[in-house]
């Protein structure tokens, strides 16, 4: 397969040869864990900034894992006996992995990045030369078409994805197809689709090399190549969510105005979803003057839904047009042509009235609730990756406390989630403290401040005692009284349990 501008791809149709070069890979100790301990923490790190000195610097020699790191992740021309002591070279040739340069010598064709799975598994990302993270080209040489390999989106949306086993799973815009690579591993049947037909050929790539199950791979944008009758129990998308003045790199720039494409992919994935499933993104959205970004993205939830959207980063507009001017490797181009496309990007901004840019992720569940909650936050605090189990537990507890009125939660009991420590912030030699926070070591790692019946209650709660008999204690100890203080207290316990300070015994 060709496409104009960019190096032919390796055939998808050899699964024969993926599974020999996959051995000789593994057998070279060709892994993320191999790569560690051959290049060293510094040397690793720097081949993540795309700084490829040091690596070079630690792969001088002739061991079968230098070869396979100077081949595939430096692209460095490599003399084709060494290489044939290390991998099926000549197969490798025949099916395209690599090519014949110079006199005796062989390139890759591609960037092939070693990837540990959630489980341990050792996998390989295939992307285009120079655009694995790390790669040796780096940012500056990315044309139209080209297929990244792995980024910080797609692992932090590898992370955050629910992990339950489900019949059917979507990857919109897969890419070099890690999200369907880890969707193969617990959905019978997934479907990956993309609008560049090259990234569905290095998705195929990216599985059979990484000795994954094939995925269904369909051409088109959005939810285009997808039948108006199939639902599916996840849907997962990294899209080009980029807000550019024009569509100018597939991989990034999503070609409709604004944050039109990420409104239009959350608003049509409700019709899309099965009961109780799960579809989630990372997103970019406008801070438009005179609009509550909040109430911006709540418009944007479709109706059935209930939905947890988290921003983590903003950007003012200059900021903004400099990272994505960076990415494409304007800066490092003709002055005059960076200045200009640097306006036209603020140009956009001002005549849509944009003062900032969210970037975040956003999660849906379809819910048969005749009152889906939506809860849109900003949350810039640093988190404990993978979180796919701590956002269904959202989702949980979202049901729990839409089926407890105050009663039934005063009748219920809790326990203190094993992950939270209390803190008292106060003068020093002061009687009382000045409040108590509850602080989260594990997921969210959120922190609230609770007041001292919050904090006692919380204290207390071990699932032995039922939340009002706790109250009752607490009452009679502060001079309280009780009724007065089980009328005040539920919308505290719901908020701590919804944040998941509290977890329901059920």
């Amino acid at each position: 397969m060709t496409d104009s501008g960019l190096a032919p791809l390796p055939a998808s149709d050899r699964p024969d040869i993926a599974a020999r070069l996959r051995d000789a890979l593994l057998a070279a100790s060709f892994t993320a864990d191999g790569l560690l301990d051959l290049l060293g923490a510094a040397a690793y790190a720097a081949l993540a900034r795309s700084e490829t000195v040091p690596a070079l610097r630690a792969t001088r020699g002739d061991t079968p894992l230098e070869t396979l790191v100077r081949l595939f992740l430096l692209q460095q021309p490599v003399p084709h006996a060494r290489v044939a002591a290390v991998l099926p070279a000549d197969e490798a040739l025949e099916a395209g992995w690599l090519t014949r340069v110079g006199g005796d010598e062989v390139a890759a064709t591609v960037d092939v990045r070693p990837y540990g799975g959630p489980g341990g598994e050792d996998w390989f990302i295939v992307s285009d030369l120079g655009c694995a993270v790390g790669g040796a080209g780096g940012i500056g040489q990315r044309d139209e078409g080209v297929v990244l390999g792995v980024g910080g989106a797609s692992t932090t949306l590898a992370g955050i994805t629910v992990r339950t086993p489900v019949a059917s799973a979507l990857d919109l815009g897969t890419g070099s197809g890690i999200q369907a690579l880890h969707a193969v591993q617990h959905a019978t049947r997934v479907t990956a689709t993309d609008l560049n037909p090259r990234a569905l050929h290095i998705t195929a790539l990216t599985l059979a090399l990484s000795g994954a199950p094939a995925a269904g791979l369909r051409e088109g944008s959005l939810f285009e190549p997808v039948g108006d009758d199939e639902t599916f129990d996840l849907i997962v998308s990294n899209p080009p969510f980029v807000i550019s003045p024009r569509a100018r790199l597939t991989y990034r720039d999503g070609g409709m105005g604004g944050d039109d494409l990420c409104r239009s992919l959350v608003q049509q994935a409700g019709e899309r979803l099965n009961e109780g499933g799960f579809a989630q993104f990372l997103a970019n959205w406008q801070h438009v003057a005179g609009e509550d970004w909040q109430d911006r993205l709540r418009s944007w939830v479709p109706r059935g839904c209930d939905a947890w959207i988290v921003q983590r980063e903003v950007q003012d507009v200059a900021q903004y047009a400099e990272l994505w001017l960076r990415d494409a490797g304007d800066h490092r181009g003709d002055p005059a042509e960076y200045q200009a496309r640097y306006d036209a990007w603020l140009d956009e901004f001002e005549a849509r009235k944009v003062k900032a840019v969210g970037f975040g992720w956003i999660t849906l569940r379809r819910t048969g609730s005749a009152e889906p909650v939506v809860t849109v936050e900003e949350w810039p605090h640093p988190v404990e990756q993978p979180l796919g189990e701590t956002i269904r537990a959202h989702f949980d507890r979202l049901d729990y406390l839409r089926e407890h009125d105050d009663a039934a939660l005063l009748d219920s009991h809790f326990k203190l989630d094993s992950e939270v420590v209390q803190e008292q912030v106060g003068l020093p030699g002061a009687e009382d403290p000045e409040h108590v926070v509850l602080r989260q070591h594990r997921g969210m790692r959120r922190a609230t401040k609770v007041d001292t019946v919050g904090a006692g209650f919380a204290g207390v709660c071990d699932g032995t005692l039922s939340a009002g008999r706790i109250l009752d204690a607490i009452a009679q100890l502060v001079g309280e009284d009780p009724v007065l203080l089980r009328d005040r207290t539920p919308a505290q316990i719901r908020l701590l349990v919804e944040q998941g300070f509290l977890e329901p015994v059920r």
